[in-house]
């Protein structure tokens, strides 16, 4: 059972997710664009319609510390974060994956200092891609709320046993207020089940210890325990997504293809971006151009290969970085090079740096993409939008 369509920005969508979820515990401190998303769960908290223990920390360090704390106490742990807030955690991010704390995490992407900006790009999650976090990036509001439902069946299955950040885009779909259709409440509690700790600390019948000093002899293993659950979260992740279906009706998948089947081009990019790459595919569609887009929606671990059958065969793949890779290539573009290592025939690979610092990236600068690979006037590395 669903509601109907709503009007809400993706920050609510994400606050009414954790509200029909109920966790057990919320740590957080506020930071834009993030803030509204604990402080309307707070306002749930404060009204009595969810049975959260909500703490305000003095630091993003501190919210995560928390999180970590109440995880490994055996409590169902959300929070939020963005930009230098992710950064402020970084110390704590290989802690939470380190001890296999399924914490679900709302990262609202911005841009990382300095210059000092608020607006979007991907640098924050970026700079912590390889902490040991699923990944999941939402193009709009709409996938901002399921994912966050999405995000604790992930997580906690046993297999897994990793935290995870659900990704929107800062401002874009942050504070863009959509049209949305919830799930009904009982519906999601249903779909993401009671909490079952794997190795809970109150569970004083069966005593464990975390933090302890980890020697040569052990630490490379439990590293690649680490890796085993990541490769395991493939398949988790695509279950959870064919199980949301059945109850919503929308259909997601860990690779997002648009109009590729056919096509000789493909463009490569995470978030909001794909919706408006969909409409200068149509665009040149319309043109008799064959062209088509993707967005790896798992960015962590990496699909690689679907994305090495998404783009077999194709004359030229442009990838767009919304982050600046200084003194090396964008994170994104790598991981589709390495993604496409495996084919006999590795299509040509374009990179794109766009939309830094929230710059904007219109249908127009898109189908610039396109038509540099058509007409073969891409580079190896391309800054799109830069003012020179």
């Amino acid at each position: 059972m669903e509601h109907k369509d709503i009007g809400i920005n993706g920050d609510s969508a994400i606050a009414m997710a954790w509200k029909q979820i109920n966790p057990d515990v919320c740590a957080a401190y506020p930071i834009t664009p993030q803030t509204i998303i604990v402080e309307r769960f707070s306002d749930y908290v404060a009204d009595g319609e969810v049975d959260t223990e909500f703490v305000c920390t003095e630091s993003e360090h501190s919210a995560l510390t928390v999180c970590i704390s109440a995880a490994a106490a055996g409590a169902r742990t959300v929070t939020a974060t963005a930009s230098a807030g992710l950064g402020y955690m970084w110390e704590m991010l290989g802690i939470a994956s380190g001890l296999r704390m399924p914490v679900s995490m709302a990262v609202a992407n911005r841009a990382l200092s300095a210059p000092i900006n608020i607006h979007c790009d991907h640098g924050d999650a970026m700079a912590s891609r390889d902490t040991g976090w699923l990944m999941i990036f939402a193009e709009n509001v709409q996938e901002a709320y399921d994912n966050a439902i999405m995000a604790p069946r992930i997580a906690e299955h046993k297999d897994v046993q990793l935290p995870i950040m659900t990704c929107l885009d800062g401002f874009i779909s942050t504070h863009a207020i959509e049209r949305m259709t919830p799930m009904d409440t009982h519906d999601v509690q249903k779909f993401v089940g009671k909490y079952k700790p794997v190795y809970p600390m109150l569970d004083w019948k069966n005593p464990v210890t975390y933090g302890v000093m980890d020697s040569p002899d052990y630490y490379y293993e439990h590293k690649y325990q680490m890796k085993e659950a990541m490769d395991a979260a493939l398949k988790v992740t695509d279950d959870v997504f064919r199980d949301f279906a059945k109850v919503t009706g929308r259909r997601y998948s860990s690779v997002e293809e648009y109009r590729c089947d056919d096509a000789d081009y493909v463009a490569v990019c995470l978030g909001s971006t794909f919706g408006t790459m969909r409409a200068a595919v149509d665009m040149l569609r319309a043109e008799g151009k064959k062209v088509g887009a993707m967005m790896p929606r798992l960015f962590r671990p990496l699909p690689s290969d679907k994305i090495a059958k998404a783009v077999k065969g194709k004359k030229g793949v442009a990838v767009l970085d919304r982050f600046m890779p200084l003194g090396g290539y964008g994170p994104l573009y790598q991981d589709m090079i390495s993604s496409a290592v495996c084919l006999d025939k590795m299509p040509n690979m374009y990179s794109y740096v766009y939309g830094i610092g929230g710059r904007d990236a219109k249908t127009d600068d898109l189908k610039t993409v396109f038509m540099d690979m058509i007409d073969k006037k891409a580079k190896k590395v391309n800054y799109l939008g830069v003012k020179l």
